[in-house]
């Protein structure tokens, strides 16, 4: 591995985006790599099993391509392969994405916190205990969320659609919520339709922040932080181009997309 190789930035479809955003804003110099598989999305839908095994299809190919780092920016492939790929590849730098509740409790002690999430991440035995002990010192709803993924990749997370399904997620809590964690890196494309619907004085986060100054720990620590002027490629296994151009949108990047 070389200072100058890509950070490999791999999520279900274009969420990851959202990480990918802070990665660049924190680490202008690296080389990232962006890898959305949008022909397999929703990973929220599937089961435990085949979420893990298309993660590691997935880290295989672009480990193949040199990349010196991996950031799983997908809170549904962390939660069920995260534990996997760190055994597979001891020895390479792997990053995951885990909800922010740790985070929404220190800032809104005692308070209520809302955690939308996809089916696979709720399910999993990590987060579950994260929720125990953070419901020692506040109350935390799980709010289920379908439907978002599908919009978000579908480049409709600003659309009168998405708001229509965030009043009927949210609705019901208007006025009870202090927090709510975004558990999916396709959510924050969807922060303008949530506020319509819960008001602008819930705080909205996510751990798009976290996972990039982790990364940016883990490189220092390995001494392989770049120098060089930035580069970024986004590809998508879905045979759609407009999905890369959407990736690109939601960066809202003036970079020409490379084939």
């Amino acid at each position: 591995m070389n200072r100058e190789d890509y950070i490999a930035v791999f999520d279900s479809g274009v969420g990851g985006v959202s990480v990918l955003k802070e990665l660049m804003k924190l680490m202008p110099r690296e080389r990232f790599y962006y890898f959305g598989d949008s022909i397999n999305a929703p990973y929220g839908l599937k089961s435990t099993e085949e979420v893990r095994a298309l993660t590691i299809c997935a880290a295989e190919k672009l480990f193949s391509l040199g990349c010196k780092a991996l950031v799983v920016a997908c809170n549904t492939a962390t939660a069920a392969a995260i534990d996997s790929l760190r055994r597979r590849w001891p020895e390479r730098i792997i990053v995951g994405i885990e909800p922010a509740i740790k985070l929404a409790c220190d800032r809104h002690p005692g308070g209520t916190i809302g955690l939308m999430a996809t089916n696979v991440t709720l399910r999993e035995q990590k987060l579950a205990e994260l929720i125990r002990r953070c419901r020692q010192d506040c109350e935390i709803l799980i709010l289920p969320s379908p439907g978002v993924v599908e919009l978000v990749e579908a480049g409709k997370s600003d659309s009168a659609e998405a708001v229509a399904l965030m009043q009927q997620e949210l609705g019901p809590y208007q006025g009870a919520l202090d927090a709510i964690v975004l558990g999916c890196t396709h959510y924050p494309f969807m922060k303008q339709a949530i506020r319509q619907v819960i008001g602008a004085e819930v705080e909205l986060l996510d751990g798009s922040c976290g996972t990039a100054r982790e990364t940016l720990r883990r490189l220092k620590d390995a001494d392989l932080c770049a120098n060089g002027y930035g580069e970024l490629i986004i590809e998508n296994s879905s045979p759609d181009s407009s999905m890369v151009q959407l990736a690109y949108n939601l960066l809202n990047d003036s970079v020409t997309a490379q084939s």
